[in-house]
């Protein structure tokens, strides 16, 4: 197997590397409560996925 003959640079090595980045989450609104979350999951706010009501989420007291 060929092996390379010289060493490549930092910078060289950094400009391959300059597309790896994390992409942010692709935040969609609950069409329940309106709350942004990610898509595809259920809603941490209203509990409610496609329509349904599929997890059971505990109110709050408002602190006043």
């Amino acid at each position: 197997m060929p092996l390379p003959k010289r060493k490549h640079s930092q910078s060289r090595r950094d400009k391959r590397r300059t597309h790896w980045k994390i992409a942010r989450p692709s935040l969609s609104r609950c069409p329940q409560c309106s709350h942004a979350g990610v898509s595809h999951r259920v809603c941490p706010n209203c509990g409610f996925y496609r329509g349904r009501a599929v997890i059971a989420v505990k109110k709050s007291a408002p602190s006043s």
